[in-house]
Order: structure tokens, then sequence, then C-alpha cells
């Protein structure tokens, strides 16, 4: 795998996020994520002609504990900025046009640095008064 199209952010040793830039081109299918996670990130990349056989996925009950949530650029240039989950800044990362980030777990805040198109894969239903705690990030330095 090719770092350089696919990053993963660390809190230390765990990984908080998965971003697979629009370069990013391999053949086949290749996943990013571990078995573990409660939301799967694959790319696909399959020739002309290539099939991938009719199938339907059957209903299996799974626990989900954390909304990890997927977000896909469709066009323009976001500022993601990456904290732990004590809220203390990280890392922050630019996402433009044809990348997806997985944000796994940890504290996240976003900004348009142009006019930006998201779409946004989460789990559901979407509770954001029970999901989702606000925060200010400290000023940090620099």
């Amino acid at each position: 795998m090719n770092t350089a199209q696919v990053e993963q952010i660390f809190d230390d040793s765990r990984v908080i996020a998965i971003i697979v830039h629009a370069e990013y081109c391999q053949p086949g299918i290749a996943f990013f994520t571990p078995n573990s996670f409660s939301q799967q990130l694959a790319a696909m990349c399959h020739p002309k002609g290539h099939k991938i056989q009719a199938h339907l996925h059957k209903p299996l009950p799974r626990q989900v504990l954390y909304t990890q949530e997927t977000l896909f650029v469709k066009r323009g240039l976001v500022k993601v900025n990456f904290y732990s989950e004590q809220k203390k800044y990280l890392d922050t990362r630019i996402l433009k046009t044809g990348d997806v980030i997985l944000l796994v777990c940890g504290g996240h805040d976003f900004e348009m640095l142009e006019e930006t198109e998201m779409v946004e894969v989460k789990q559901g239903p979407y509770a954001e008064k029970e999901d989702k705690e606000r925060f200010a990030p400290e000023p940090r330095e620099g």
C-alpha cells in the first residue's frame, strides 16, 4: 500500500482515522480496516468487463458501540483537525476533491477552505443528542 495514497492517523498506537486519497488505485479490492471496526472501508479498482456476482446481504445482528463516519469529498478543500478522547489536539490534514476519510474514534472538527461538497455515511439511526459531545478545543501554540 502506498502510504502517500492511504494514511492512518494515530492517537498513540490507536487508529483514529483512515484517509484514502483520490489518487489511490490498486488492482482488485483492498480493505483498510480490521474486522473489529464497526464500519468497514475498502477501495476497488477493476478493469473493464470485470463483474461482481449478484448478491444480497443477509440479516446479521451486530453490536455498535461508537459511531464511525465516512466522508467523501465530492468537491472542495477541507481542513480536518484530530483530537484525542481527552479532547487534546493531535494532528491536521487537508482533504481535497476525491479524498475519503473514515473517522474511527477520538474527536475532529472541519474548516472548509473553499466551497466544499461532501457525502457522509454513518451507522444509524443517528441520535445527535445522545451520539455527539461538542467541545471547544483548547488553544494551541503555532
